[in-house]
């Protein structure tokens, strides 16, 4: 049987998300992000070519360990201006029926309580197609302008965001019994107090004593997402996440992430296939080979080598404005620049050590994933390969320019895909999770989310604080 293959659209609310440059494109509109009609525009694109869902990366803070300053950034549009992404959600849910909605929000400078009303009003009013990718945050300026020195060490944060989910999960599952609301009008009762639970939640870093504001939504907890690389993020996915984010230069290195995510899944009590994992990508298509070539050439005259390196020194932590574009990268003295660019490295075939000037070449059109070019027929061609070599589920598609990218690949990949029935245009009816798993709206008994259910082994509920009472201390 032909392995399905899967997208996602990977955007954000801002203008150069992952190729810095290309707002400059007479067909990009990128900088048009901040209009719904961009927005619902592009949704409607996506449901129309079978997307799993439209995922929108984050940040709260700038870029500026380039030359120690943010203003490469700003003057490249490198992720700033940037605005908030779930303002988008409702306009885009209401002109749309079946698309998902991934939504990035960090752990690190917003209280878990507020934050769950949020996510489950977005789960109602999308009717059960929200998604959170859960971050931790890395930018140091995001600590500093909320009025910390920088960042908590990097495992820290991991723990911090352990509990941040217990509270939420405390809240989404355990809070609101899912037949609490009866809008019994006879006897004039909304919703049975019984059926409500206060959390009773007492940790290291939150107490939240009270009850989930807002009435169970289509699935409880919306579908978790996460995009960690390392040994602590990776254990984090493999017990909370439903959709995984990877990146990789090549297929070899994709395949042994894939590999190794599998097998944590396992270590945390779940299938190997409980988290769909999605690699990130760029696609320049057309309708024959020569076209797709020509058009990846036009495109790379407009990418930015400097907005290209603003994001490589935030993604590595090192400022590469202090060396020349042509000096040998083996001179840039950093165990994290190395280790990626002997990553990038194997995807090139020319043997020669690499500069800075290659570095901002590589990151210029889709940031930190491979780029394919070709016809629809080739590119289908590769990612079946893709696929069948790395044990991946899927793609989250990067653009060069926008809508044009994805809508290229709606017109040349997406039926190349269905012809050889490795593609479903179709939707599954029902949520988000339903759609990416076929089995129901809730979170799988096995899940940790789902112990923190009223009567789960995880269950906290202490009914002895209602009528307004305060955690013990």
């Amino acid at each position: 049987m032909t392995r399905k293959i899967r997208f996602n659209a990977f955007d954000m609310n801002c203008v150069a998300h992952q190729s810095p440059g290309m707002w400059r494109h007479p067909d990009d509109r990128s900088w048009d992000y901040n209009t719904l009609d961009y927005w619902v525009e592009l949704a409607k694109a996506l449901e129309g070519g079978g997307f799993d869902g439209l995922f929108i990366a984050d940040v709260l803070g700038t870029y500026d360990v380039y030359a120690g300053t943010d203003e490469a950034a700003i003057r490249q549009g490198a992720q700033i201006p940037v605005a908030d992404p779930l303002l988008l959600v409702s306009a885009m849910a209401h002109a749309t029926e079946h698309l998902g909605f991934g939504i990035t929000a960090g752990t690190g400078f917003e209280h878990p309580y507020p934050f769950a009303r949020r996510l489950s009003t977005l789960d109602h009013l999308t009717r059960g197609r929200i998604g959170w990718n859960v971050v931790t945050g890395y930018l140091p300026a995001a600590a500093r302008n909320m009025g910390e020195v920088d960042q908590l060490e990097h495992d820290a944060r991991y723990d911090h965001a352990d509990e941040y989910l217990t509270v939420l999960y405390k809240l989404w599952e355990g809070s609101w019994e899912r037949d609490a609301v009866r809008r019994d009008k006879e006897h004039g009762v909304f919703a049975d107090p019984a059926k409500v639970h206060h959390i009773g939640h007492r940790g290291t870093h939150f107490n939240v004593p009270g009850i989930h504001l807002h009435e169970p939504s289509p699935q409880g907890s919306p579908v978790i997402y996460q995009a960690g690389a390392s040994p602590r993020g990776v254990k984090f996915a493999a017990e909370n996440a439903e959709a995984i984010f990877v990146g990789a230069p090549t297929k070899d290195i994709l395949r042994t992430l894939v590999e190794n995510i599998r097998g944590q899944l396992v270590a945390a009590g779940r299938d190997a296939y409980d988290a769909r994992i999605y690699t990130l990508l760029t696609i320049i298509t057309d309708e024959t080979e020569e076209a797709a070539q020509a058009k990846a050439a036009e495109y790379r005259r407009y990418a930015s080598d400097e907005g290209a390196l603003v994001f490589m020194s935030g993604w590595m932590g090192i400022d590469l404005s202090q060396y020349h574009l042509d000096e040998p990268i083996g001179n840039v003295h950093s165990n994290a620049i190395q280790s990626a660019v002997a990553a990038f490295s194997q995807a090139s075939d020319t043997g020669k050590e690499w500069t800075i000037r290659d570095i901002a070449a590589w990151g210029g059109i889709g940031g930190m994933g491979p780029l394919l070019v070709g016809s629809g027929e080739s590119i289908a061609d590769q990612l079946l390969e893709w696929a069948h070599d790395t044990d991946v589920d899927g793609f989250n598609l990067a653009y060069a320019v926008t809508p044009g990218t994805f809508t290229d690949v709606i017109e040349h990949v997406v039926p190349a895909l269905e012809a050889r029935g490795a593609y479903d245009r179709e939707y599954v009816p029902g949520t988000l999770r339903h759609k990416l798993f076929g089995k129901g709206d809730l979170l799988p008994d096995h899940h940790r989310g789902a112990s923190f259910r009223v009567g789960g082994v995880n269950s906290t509920v202490d009914d002895s604080l209602r009528f307004g009472a305060v955690a013990p201390a």
